[in-house]
Order: C-alpha cells, then sequence, then structure tokens
C-alpha cells in the first residue's frame, strides 16, 4: 500500500486504549445542517409550550377570580363546599300516620342557601330513602328558587313531608316552617300537619339588582303560583302570601283549606 495512502487511512483511524484499532464515526453529508435544525427547533418548542401553559392558566385563573368575585358565586362555592347552610339527620323509624308502621325519615333544619337543593339531592342518596318514607322540615326559609327544586325533588321521589325536629331519642317535636320552607314543604305527597307545628308565609320580594323591581316581583308570584298549582296547593295560599311582608302564620285549619295541610296528625 502506497504510503500516502496509509496515511490517510491512519488518519481516519483511533487507537482504543485497550484494544485495536477503531473506526472514527463517518459523518454524513449534510448531516450537521440537518441535526442543528433539529436540535435549535428541540429547543423552542418547550418555551413555547411553557408560554402557551402559562397563557391557558392565566386566562383559567382571571376566569375563575371573576367568577368567585361575584358575592353569588362565592356564596354558592361556600355553601357547596364549606359550610352547608342546612343540617341533617337520618330517622330510623318515625310514625306519621298513626299507623304503627315506622318509616325512615330525613330531618332537616336550617335556613335554604343558594346550593341546598344540590345537598338534599345529596343527603338523600346517602339516606336510601325509597318513596312512601318521610322528609321533616325546620326552616325559616331562605332562597325561593332553591326551595321549589327542593320541593321538585320531594314530589318525584315521593316522600311525605311533615314540620318537625327531633330530640337525642328520634321522637319527633313541633318547629315551624316559614317563607320558602313552605314551597319545599309543598313538595311532599301526603303532607303531614304535627300538632304543635306551624307553616308561615309572606310576599316575596327579589333581593337581586333589577331594572323593573315590580316586575320581577311580579314574576316571581307568578312563578310560585304555577308551581303551588302542581303541587296541588289552592292558589287561595299565593292570596295569603300577597297581603303582608310579614310572616303571617297560618291557623291548621287554614292551612288545611288550602290544602296545604293533606293529613293532620296527633302531637308527638
Amino acid at each position: 500500500m502506497p504510503v500516502d495512502d496509509r496515511q490517510d487511512e491512519e488518519r481516519q483511524f483511533r487507537k482504543s486504549p485497550t484494544g485495536p484499532w477503531v473506526a472514527a464515526p463517518r459523518a454524513l453529508a449534510g448531516r450537521p445542517m440537518v441535526a442543528a435544525r433539529v436540535d435549535a427547533g428541540r429547543r423552542r418548542r418547550p418555551i413555547w409550550s411553557v408560554a402557551l401553559f402559562i397563557l391557558l392558566m392565566a386566562g383559567f385563573g382571571i376566569r375563575a377570580y371573576s367568577d368567585l368575585s361575584r358575592p353569588e358565586a362565592w356564596a354558592y362555592w361556600k355553601e357547596s363546599y364549606l359550610s352547608p347552610s342546612m343540617t341533617s339527620s337520618l330517622i330510623a323509624s318515625v310514625d306519621l300516620d298513626g299507623s304503627g308502621r315506622g318509616r325512615p325519615a330525613l330531618a332537616i333544619t336550617g335556613r335554604i342557601g343558594v346550593a341546598t337543593a344540590s345537598w338534599l339531592r345529596e343527603r338523600l342518596d346517602e339516606a336510601h330513602l325509597v318513596a312512601g318514607d318521610a322528609i321533616l322540615l325546620s326552616s325559616p326559609g331562605g332562597d325561593v328558587d332553591q326551595a321549589i327544586i327542593m320541593g321538585e325533588i320531594i314530589r318525584s321521589r315521593g316522600f311525605a313531608t311533615a314540620v318537625g325536629v327531633t330530640d337525642a331519642s328520634g321522637r319527633i317535636k313541633r318547629s315551624f316552617c316559614a317563607s320558602a320552607c313552605v314551597l319545599a314543604y309543598s313538595g311532599g305527597r301526603p303532607r303531614y300537619g304535627i300538632e304543635g307545628s306551624v307553616l308561615g308565609v309572606h310576599r316575596f320580594v327579589t333581593s337581586a339588582p333589577a331594572r323593573d323591581p315590580v316586575a320581577d316581583t311580579q314574576r316571581t308570584a307568578g312563578m310560585v303560583l304555577n308551581y303551588m298549582t302542581r303541587m296541588g296547593v289552592s292558589s287561595a295560599i299565593v292570596e295569603a302570601m300577597s297581603q303582608t311582608r310579614d310572616v303571617r302564620w297560618l291557623a291548621p285549619q287554614e292551612a288545611s283549606a288550602m290544602n296545604l295541610i293533606t293529613d293532620s296528625v296527633g302531637k308527638h
């Protein structure tokens, strides 16, 4: 082999420290430029990905802040996840119709808040009540829309309703159900009237800002009338509501005449 050729060949090899001569990697034509472009692209992509992620998170953060900055949104979030406005307890057996055959009941107490309907649905699912079981209510009222939804849930599941609370032994004691609570109570079928317990009604007015408060109040009255009619309650109850802004406590006979109470039972 000519000397020049041998020298050129030796330049293409490097000597391994542990063995034979090893061929140096041979670069392909045009490879350095392609590799450089690929590496540059790889360096750019993470930067753009991070920037896009930051923009998306900023958008979500602004949206979330905007939503939670509204008082009604914060109230809904607080009631849903932090502190529900109502409490519940499951009663193993109550005898509301005097038949001597007790049925399970869920007693709910407190103010009806902006997320109470969802809360009630969850409590009912946990209690595993069936049609014919009862809901005991004790509440000063609260959100009208939520109360109507609660009544719809109670009616759709075939529960009876009554006004009362339970003591440590599980015995039902008299209580009161006023304002929006009456709407939830109206969802029951039957609706028991416990001696000593009372139902209170008054005129519903909107608390949210509105361009025309009078028209908004009229819409609320129409919604309540429609709901009560579907629940089988006389329209006379809406007239009783419209007469005063203060709570008017209905006498048992009056509530029965309106078909608000459908079954009267003795004192427990």
